[in-house]
């Protein structure tokens, strides 16, 4: 797992093999921030991770001019491990917090420019992850939610959907706060 660009360009990281979570590839993580320069600038931004995992497009948000991320995550394994690469790094505008990502988001009372969730792609309720953060406010307007998943999972009909891109095995929706 390495930080595609930005301040932290180049930095690399091997999760303990106890670490469960899926990290997004690095082509799929090079093509997905690629797509998100395009549509926004990341300097300055406050964004949310959810289901965070290893941390890695934590790392890669901050290592890009965030603001401020907040990154939310169940596993005690890999909060120990971004807080070590937290640490590591010195990144004192990234903020884990143990949590399940539902309950967080049905209390969130913040607001972000940019949500990223990853959930597991087999998790039953993943078509609900649009329709918490839009119903709960948790997006600016003009903010992007871009829900990672498998290619079984069908967001077009969402009324607040707005793209589709796959690489390889990892599929994007995007959606957008209008």
């Amino acid at each position: 797992m390495r930080i595609i660009s930005g301040t932290f360009k180049g930095r690399r990281f091997n999760p303990p093999t106890s670490i469960t979570a899926r990290p997004t590839t690095d082509f799929a993580k090079e093509s997905l921030f690629n797509l998100l320069n395009n549509r926004m600038d990341l300097e300055g931004i406050t964004a949310l991770d959810l289901f965070s995992g290893t941390g890695s497009i934590s790392y890669e948000l901050v290592s890009r001019g965030a603001m401020h991320v907040t990154a939310i995550e169940m596993s005690d394994k890999h909060i120990s491990f971004i807080k070590k690469i937290i640490k590591q790094l010195k990144m004192d505008n990234l903020r884990i917090l143990r949590s399940d990502v539902f309950r967080f988001v049905d209390k969130c009372t913040m607001t972000f420019d940019l949500i990223f969730a990853d959930p597991p792609y087999q998790m039953e309720d993943i078509q609900q992850i649009p329709d918490k953060v839009f119903k709960r406010g948790c997006i600016k307007e003009d903010g992007v939610l871009i829900v990672e998943h498998g290619s079984k999972t069908d967001f077009s009909e969402h009324p607040n959907f707005v793209e589709h891109r796959h690489y390889g095995n990892v599929h994007f929706s995007f959606f957008e706060n209008k």
